[in-house]
């Protein structure tokens, strides 16, 4: 590795970390004072509050990271061309391109640190932080779906309920029913449905249920049954952020079991998968768009590329965000959510690109 080589990737990273660490504080700051009086109100335990921190900042660089990234390549890039080093490596007879190489390098450097704890460290933190912020924060907030819930909990078994309470897990207008290839064999259907911890079982209110065997019809019914059932009640209805706390491999078998079942939520976990592999890639696109626009000295000094930077980083997360809120909403296909701002963004890194080359 060349002299020029280590000295942008030594840029590159330190840049990236010094803003991530000055940032970092900051966004607890802004978060404590926003949230200060529901600490009191609930009269939350300290030790609860730091634990809660240390996962904030988890959740808060894997969101916002590719905003530090761009706006550190923008800074460090933006002071050397200010310098004329620039200048001094271009008119070497260093391409472009060769000048583009350890910049990239870099990028490769903060993908994988970001891939790496996307899969494996920042849903183990994203599930307390949720926990915490249900717990304490959006206690009006649903946390799940809970009305008009149909669900596939075997191969031949499906479940329907009009509304849940997950703090009662208790179900209403309950039924079940169990086929044998296209034929139905028997539907169980009650007034509502409880599980009863003590004793490990479910009581059924008003239960009713039919059955069919070579075309002849056998009805039961009791005002209450107390029954076991292959599901947990727990099961009929994801909590929304979930597929947040599965790591890789987890995730990968939620989504295949959310599948089956026929999840409401199936579009929000997807995208979840998505954004883990989308996010990291976007770094090399910045990284590219950051240097592209910021190698050459300006007139207006610093202020200009500084000013380019933070719209255009704010406009990334401002897209990540809104075609985000567009598959929950709107039923956009979940990997246009997750891939469009990386398009938009490459478009524009190679249209700079080229302007920068000439």
């Amino acid at each position: 590795m060349k002299i020029l080589d280590r000295y942008i990737i030594v840029k590159y990273l330190s840049t990236f970390f010094t803003m991530l660490f000055l940032f970092i504080p900051i966004g607890i700051l802004v978060d404590v004072s926003e949230k200060i009086d529901k600490f009191k109100e609930f009269d939350v335990p300290l030790e609860e509050i730091i634990d809660y921190y240390i996962d904030f900042v988890w959740y808060f660089g894997n969101t916002l990271y590719p905003l530090f990234v761009f706006l550190s390549v923008i800074w460090f890039t933006s002071k050397i061309a200010s310098n004329s080093e620039v200048i001094a490596i271009l008119s070497s007879g260093i391409s472009f391109n060769r000048y583009l190489k350890p910049f990239m390098l870099g990028a490769l450097i903060v993908a994988i640190l970001a891939f790496f704890s996307g899969m494996f460290i920042v849903p183990e933190k994203n599930k307390s932080y949720n926990e915490f912020s249900y717990k304490y924060l959006k206690k009006n907030k649903k946390s799940r779906v809970t009305s008009k819930i149909y669900k596939q909990v075997d191969e031949n078994d499906f479940v329907y309920v009009s509304s849940y309470n997950p703090t009662r897990e208790l179900a209403y207008d309950f039924s079940y029913e169990h086929f044998e290839g296209n034929d139905l064999q028997f539907k169980i259907s009650a007034r509502n449905i409880r599980w009863i911890e003590d004793d490990s079982i479910y009581r059924l209110t008003d239960y009713f249920k039919r059955s069919f065997k070579n075309d002849a019809e056998f009805i039961e019914s009791k005002k209450i049954l107390d029954t076991v059932f292959s599901f947990k009640i727990n099961e009929l209805s994801s909590v929304n952020y979930m597929a947040e706390t599965q790591n890789f491999f987890e995730l990968n078998k939620f989504i295949q079991q959310e599948k089956e079942s026929g999840s409401p939520l199936i579009n929000n976990h997807l995208l979840v998968r998505h954004k883990r592999w989308s996010l990291p890639l976007s770094t090399f696109i910045l990284t590219l768009l950051a240097v592209s626009t910021s190698s050459f000295k300006r007139r207006e000094g610093m202020g200009v590329n500084l000013a380019f930077g933070i719209i255009t980083a704010f406009t990334f997360v401002f897209f990540d965000k809104f075609f985000s809120v567009m598959v929950s909403k709107s039923g956009l296909n979940p990997f246009l959510g997750a891939w469009i701002p990386n398009f938009i963004f490459l478009f524009l890194a190679i249209y700079f690109l080229k302007y920068a080359k000439k």
